[in-house]
C-alpha cells in the first residue's frame, strides 16, 4: 500500500468546483483547503503507478492550476528496513 499527499492549487473562484472533483476520486481524502485556492489531499494506491495515475487525474480536473506530490509513504520500504 502507498499513501501520498498532494498539494493542489486552483484559482479561488474555482475552489468549490475543484473540491467537488476531488471528492469524486476514489481513495482521495481532502485534509485542508483555504480561500487562496490551496488544497491538501492524500491518495492511497496499490503501487507507484496507481498513485501516479490518481495524480494525473487530479491534474486533469477542470480548474486545477497545479498538483504535485508532497510526500509519499510506501509500506514495502518500511518492511524492508525492519529486516
Amino acid at each position: 500500500m502507498n499513501i501520498s499527499s498532494i498539494v493542489v492549487k486552483t484559482h479561488p473562484d474555482r475552489l468549490a468546483q475543484v473540491m467537488e472533483g476531488l471528492r469524486e476520486i476514489e481513495t482521495c481524502d481532502i485534509h485542508f483547503s483555504d480561500e487562496q485556492g490551496r488544497i491538501v489531499v492524500t491518495v492511497e494506491g496499490t503501487d507507484d503507478a496507481d498513485e501516479t495515475a490518481k495524480l494525473k487525474r487530479i491534474q486533469a480536473l477542470p480548474g486545477v492550476a497545479s498538483a504535485d506530490f508532497s510526500y509519499t509513504y510506501n509500506d514495502h520500504e518500511a518492511h524492508a528496513t525492519e529486516e
